[in-house]
């Protein structure tokens, strides 16, 4: 008797909507508002059309700035994450929402709050990306300004996350709400929590931090995990670390998805796909966007140079408060040298440059190529699945719904349909065990 085959590890996908970064091509005819309730919905319905696991979130709390104005690749006016995410309850029925939002200048009780609600309003869909900050440009936005210790952000974090934990956990499905208290070092509150425990127990929680701390936490705390780790090499080398970290808090390897952030090209031949991957990158590299990037590198102002021309002969200033509200690049220096080397290495100009170092698609081929190569990362332990982050607002996911989804599908990688109503059993992921005694 032949043996059955075994099953194939399942792809998990969410949707990014674009902007705020270099990665969206506002010049091109399709790109539509960062702002208007129809794009968010547009790529929301096209998400769950596609069977996503969720849709994602970015917040900024403060215009980043550059040399002292606002930098061009800012969104102005775009909603509140979870404000959208509430409107797009209402016009989804299965698709996860997810949303950025700060553990370092919020507080645990009023988050656990709207959370919680948008998880009842949305039946069990919630998500939250926590995100930290340790920058004083962002924090002079609110009361304590820069106060925190670029030491201190992933103990606030975990703290912050462990304390909305408690407080979902407070108020029992069908029991008798309880009073919290909750007493540690960066929080001291208690009372009565307004809302019921969250269909899901507790919403979702997505990390995205990549230094040592961020890996530890998320292996503490997180479901999920929003890696920049996208090639096979990088994202085995990240997804075996991260995994083996589980064990020390009691976790296993499944209840932690690790979803690298990836953007695809998709074209009828391999070489039409080759040719579409350079026109974008091009149209995301503008000769402006090439002298921003290389400024954020330099920390110094370069509108006098020609982005056809070559690359400055002065070293960055590792000190510079050019760029505002950007992460800031570890080593200016080193990036620098691997700049000047490609450049010299391939006779390339500053803007040729940039978009040699910076502007690389993960997946670039035919939907069918593209598919396979999906589930080659999945199937080898490179990631658990990926969040996809177009080139274009609101209809830049419509084509790889339409074409590599049901390749997906066809190779018993993809669901075919929903079998569960809640973000937790789209992932996989447990069900909390809740903490606070006998309801």
């Amino acid at each position: 008797m032949t043996p059955p085959r075994p099953a194939r590890k399942q792809i998990h996908l969410a949707a990014h909507f674009p902007g705020v970064n270099s990665t969206t091509v506002w010049a091109d005819p399709r790109s539509g508002s960062q702002i208007d309730f129809s794009s968010f919905e547009h790529l929301a319905r096209t998400a769950e059309r596609g069977l996503f696991d969720f849709f994602f979130l970015a917040e900024g709390l403060r215009l980043r700035e550059h040399a002292g104005r606002i930098h061009d690749l800012d969104v102005v006016g775009r909603p509140e994450s979870i404000t959208v995410l509430n409107a797009l309850a209402a016009v989804t029925d299965r698709l996860g929402l997810a949303a950025t939002v700060s553990a370092t200048f919020n507080e645990p009780y009023e988050l656990a709050r709207r959370l919680a609600s948008l998880d009842h309003l949305s039946g069990g869909r919630a998500a939250w990306n926590v995100v930290t900050s340790s920058d004083a440009f962002t924090g002079e936005n609110f009361r304590r300004g820069g106060f925190l210790d670029r030491n201190d952000r992933y103990t606030r974090a975990a703290e912050f996350v462990a304390t909305a934990r408690e407080l979902w956990d407070s108020w029992p499905e069908g029991g008798e709400r309880r009073r919290f208290a909750h007493h540690g070092q960066h929080f001291a509150i208690e009372g009565e929590v307004t809302v019921e425990r969250p269909p899901q127990g507790h919403p979702v929680v997505i990390q995205a931090g990549d230094s040592d701390e961020g890996r530890e936490f998320a292996a503490s705390a997180a479901d999920v995990i929003f890696s920049r780790h996208s090639t096979p090499e990088a994202g085995r080398a990240f997804h075996a670390d991260v995994k083996r970290r589980l064990g020390r808090y009691g976790r296993r390897p499944e209840e932690l998805k690790i979803m690298p952030a990836v953007t695809y090209v998709l074209g009828e031949t391999e070489a039409e796909a080759r040719e579409k991957a350079a026109l974008i990158s091009r149209q995301q590299v503008s000769p402006q966007n090439a002298l921003l990037a290389l400024e954020q590198v330099w920390g110094r102002d370069l509108s006098s140079y020609d982005p056809d021309g070559p690359l400055p002969d002065v070293d960055p200033e590792p000190d510079s408060t050019l760029v505002q509200g950007r992460v800031r690049v570890a080593d200016p220096l080193a990036v620098a040298a691997r700049w000047r080397a490609l450049s010299e290495a391939k006779g390339l100009s500053i803007r040729e440059t940039v978009v040699e170092a910076t502007a690389r698609h993960s997946f670039v081929g035919t939907p069918a190529s593209v598919a396979a190569a999906l589930e080659e990362h999945v199937a080898t332990d490179a990631a658990d699945g990926f969040i996809l982050v177009p080139h274009l607002t609101p209809g830049g996911l419509d084509d790889f719904v339409d074409l590599v989804v049901p390749l997906l599908q066809e190779r018993g990688v993809f669901r075919t349909e929903y079998t569960g109503t809640t973000l937790r059993s789209h992932l996989g992921l447990p069900a909390p065990v809740w903490k606070g005694g006998t309801p």
